[in-house]
């Protein structure tokens, strides 16, 4: 009798455990910051899980709590690891094996300050050089929203008067702001020093030279960067399909400039613009859609999927 009963106990919680990562498997709930590439690569990865049969979740936060998010189990998967300049957020986490990396999803990336073509031929080439004309840059350097991971590593050079940048105040603000003001100083011919990063419709739309000399912070290669793809710490065993789907997600600089472009220029919501670049890219698509299967165990048509992401006027 003990022993039925041991076996009744052990069936009854693993059909509990089978139910929860089912659960698990219904939903898949994204961070996202508010910046553009990260708008764009989710939408991509939203799309097709909802094509897949997936309910997808998206929480709009600012890096550290999306980052508190995804260590507590709310978030399951964040596209945005942005390295090494978000290293002192997202390092101790995954050491602490309270979130996952599970692959580069871009690389070639950049992400540093910047200024107008005009002022680097004046002299500011090197982050030593901005202190040099505080007046001309009003003694503000912009950055992103509240929160950012850039906007850290410009305080950490503030506060440690690292370049002489002690006087120095940041400007915090949206990426939508920020480029406002750089747009505005160069039409006017006036100074601005601010984040900027690749790949982005800023390095087209605007003449702009990345600084040298912040390796220390912003890391070398003028800021050179990988981006890489987090979940939350067992969500690959939870969902072992929507695992392999993101560990065949890898983007490309003109991939990610090409769907920025149509979202920041030609005001296409994020959506739709991540369909109309798949349904022009299959190739793509079968790519990123290798061994997986739909949510309920079916085989994947990519080609078929592609066509259906085809923009209507209802779609």
């Amino acid at each position: 009798m003990r022993t039925i009963l041991i076996l009744a106990v052990f069936a009854t919680v693993m059909v509990g455990q089978a139910a929860h990562a089912a659960q698990q498997c219904h939903q898949v709930r994204f961070g996202i910051v508010d910046w553009t590439d990260v708008r764009a690569t989710t939408a991509v990865a939203s799309e097709l899980l909802q094509a897949l049969g997936y309910e997808v979740a998206i929480s709009d936060q600012s890096v550290v709590e999306t980052y508190d998010a995804m260590a507590n189990g709310d978030i399951d998967v964040f596209l945005g690891n942005w390295m090494p300049s978000m290293a002192p957020v997202a390092d101790p986490l995954i050491n602490d094996q309270k979130i996952e990396r599970l692959r580069a999803n871009l690389k070639g990336a950049k992400y540093t300050l910047a200024v107008p073509q005009y002022v680097y031929d004046a002299g500011v080439r090197r982050f030593s050089d901005i202190a040099r004309f505080p007046d001309k840059f009003e003694q503000s350097v912009y950055g992103l929203e509240n929160g950012n991971d850039g906007n850290q590593l410009i305080l950490d050079m503030i506060n440690a008067n690292a370049f002489g940048l002690g006087r120095f105040d940041l400007i915090e603000t949206s990426e939508r702001i920020m480029l406002a003001q750089v747009n505005g100083k160069i039409r006017d011919q006036k100074w601005i020093v601010f984040l900027a990063w690749a790949p982005h419709p800023m390095n087209e739309q605007f003449d702009i030279a990345y600084l040298e000399g912040g390796d220390d912070y912003f890391g070398p290669d003028k800021g050179g960067s990988t981006v890489y793809t987090n979940t939350r710490a067992g969500f690959a065993d939870d969902c072992e399909n929507v695992a392999t789907f993101l560990n065949n997600l890898e983007f490309s600089l003109a991939m990610e400039g090409q769907v920025m472009d149509m979202i920041l220029n030609q005001f296409v919501p994020q959506d739709r613009a991540a369909r109309h670049w798949m349904n022009q890219n299959p190739e793509a698509v079968e790519a990123w859609l290798k061994d997986v299967t739909h949510r309920d165990g079916s085989e994947v048509d990519a080609g078929a999927i592609a066509e259906s992401m085809k923009l209507t006027p209802n779609n």
